[in-house]
């Protein structure tokens, strides 16, 4: 039997289809986006009508008793139905315009409040204060959720989604109105709450809100984009802690039986970590971090480590993105990214002699006029550290390597040592290697290291490629710098890159690359004790022989 619509919630929605500006019903896709940023927009109009403060604040304070009450019933129901009767003799029901002011409004006395208990000097506790905030915040979520579920029929779900964006874009508002005043006194713990338990009420079980589940994901998504740390970086901690919760995640990397939908989720969630890449690379490129970078930092590889173990599909289908904008000397992040490998596969044991077994497939196109213009063409400014445009050496790595993979195979060949040389592929690369200022070479070396991760096609053609060009390579510089980029990467913690591991050895086991005889090896004791300490194994083979 179709669910009745509490008294007053009817003729709501039939004012908001007869409005000049629609409210509710408009298409979920831009439609649903302009709720949200008209959301964003109204969050900052004051020009509210005499006594409607007074009448929101009333509201406020009867529904947060009626939502405590032991008779609002489980779910509140039966309160929201009394409470919805309440908004209507109040004449918040009357217009579009009146409804939005009166979550503005409520939003802002929320924070308000909020902001009280946080300043309290009597109240000691954290847990305390916690309870108090709670207190009014979490009844207030309840009221969006059940206005959101209630809204139209349970065929309607345009009404549901415009409602949650324009909801969701008034807090957005709210946030950064309230960043914009009150500057390093900012409190990020009311949105935190609104948000997280707002999405918790919209997660639950229910058949209503199963309809309408890819449209809540898109909402919060695009709300966390919008709140990104560049935007709002005062609410940068709230915001990591809001994308890396379980239950967020569970839902927007979930794999559903619709390949589209959860793409597009994937597609999301890489976007929002792109956000806080962006974010943090200007402050890790200067090494020296402020307490505050160090703890989001700190964060970020608490995230990286959560998706490693639990969606490692996701971080091995962007890790291309990932490192596109990860500063060059963040080397734990990339790592992390880039161990990442397929739940169903099981990777082969690095320290035994299997490299030349793996399967692999190269291919490549270069004209031969594109060497000579090769180091001009990447390079952006002529400032030091900053001469070369880091996507584009990534992409020309990554698609000179794939073509060469394709190539090969197409000779009916596969990839080793021998088959990877004589070709227009390995002339980029070994112009590269050579060509290249010490700068060029560390960024293209890097490229070339990025795809030494879990066994598959790439894995070996790049751990062969490297390995070719230090053993062709016409100075040790060049080897030394070879050498620096995998140490540099080894000698953080762990994880190591399975594809980073099995290319190390090979280079210092083979005696073929005469790794030992190179004077770099024996330029300091430091040197010689951190290969050492890398595998004692090989260092006694080097004394020995």
């Amino acid at each position: 039997m179709p669910r009745q619509l509490p008294d007053g919630l009817n003729q709501l929605l039939e004012m908001l289809r007869n409005t000049g500006e629609p409210f509710l019903d408009r298409a979920p896709g831009s439609g649903a986006m302009s709720m949200m940023y008209s959301g964003i927009t109204q969050a900052r109009e004051f020009d509210d009508p005499p006594g409607l403060y007074e009448k929101t604040e009333f509201l406020l304070r009867e529904w947060v008793t009626m939502f405590h009450s032991p008779k609002a019933g489980k779910d509140s129901t039966h309160a929201f139905s009394l409470f919805v009767h309440q908004m209507n003799l109040q004449g918040i029901l009357k217009t579009d315009e009146l409804i939005s002011r009166f979550f503005r409004l409520s939003t802002e006395m929320c924070v308000d409040l909020s902001y009280r208990v946080l300043l309290d000097q009597t109240i000691k506790t954290p847990q305390v204060i916690r309870a108090k905030c709670f207190h009014t915040l979490d009844a207030y979520v309840r009221l969006i959720s059940l206005l959101v579920k209630h809204s139209g029929d349970a065929s309607n779900t345009v009404t549901k989604v415009n409602l949650l964006n324009k909801v969701l874009g008034i807090v957005t508002g709210v946030l950064l109105q309230d960043q914009d005043i009150r500057g390093v006194d900012f409190q990020q713990l009311p949105y935190h709450r609104i948000f997280i338990m707002l999405f918790l009420e919209l997660s639950a079980p229910e058949a209503i809100l199963e309809t309408i589940n890819h449209q809540i994901i898109t909402a919060f998504c695009n709300t966390l984009f919008y709140l990104r740390p560049q935007k709002a970086p005062g609410f940068a901690y709230a915001w990591l802690e809001l994308v890396s919760h379980r239950v967020f995640l569970g839902r927007v990397l979930a794999v559903t039986p619709t390949q589209k939908v959860w793409e597009k989720g994937w597609t999301m969630y890489s976007q929002l970590l792109v956000s806080l890449f962006k974010f943090l690379a200007p402050f890790l490129r200067n090494v020296e971090l402020a307490a505050p970078i160090q703890l989001l930092y700190k964060g970020t590889l608490r995230v990286l480590l959560v998706l490693l173990h639990d969606f490692p599909q996701f971080l091995c289908d962007h890790h291309y993105n990932f490192c596109d904008v990860i500063a060059p000397n963040c080397i734990q992040m990339r790592n992390l990214i880039l161990s990442a490998f397929p739940r169903n596969m099981r990777l082969p044991d690095p320290f035994t002699p299997n490299l030349k077994d793996l399967d692999s497939y190269i291919k490549t196109r270069a004209p031969v006029t594109f060497l000579s213009e090769l180091r001009s063409s990447l390079q952006v400014s002529s400032e030091p550290g900053m001469r070369y445009n880091i996507p584009l050496i990534n992409a020309l790595v990554l698609y000179v390597g794939t073509q060469a993979i394709a190539y090969i195979q197409s000779k009916g060949n596969t990839p080793n040592m021998s088959t990877i040389t004589h070709s227009s592929h390995m002339d980029i690369f070994q112009n590269l290697a050579v060509d290249s200022d010490t700068e060029g070479r560390y960024l293209f070396l890097n490229a070339i290291a990025n795809q030494l991760r879990y066994p598959n096609s790439h894995t070996h053609y790049f751990s062969c490629t490297l390995l070719y060009l230090f053993a062709e390579a016409n100075t040790e510089a060049i080897q030394e710098q070879i050498t620096r980029v995998l140490l540099e990467r080894l000698i953080v913690n762990r994880p190591h890159p399975w594809g980073l591991l099995i290319t190390f050895i090979e280079l210092i086991k083979n005696q073929n690359f005469k790794f030992w005889n190179h004077e770099f090896v024996r330029c300091a004791p430091e040197i010689e004790n951190l290969l050492m300490q890398l595998d004692p194994s090989c260092m006694q083979f080097h004394l020995l022989n």
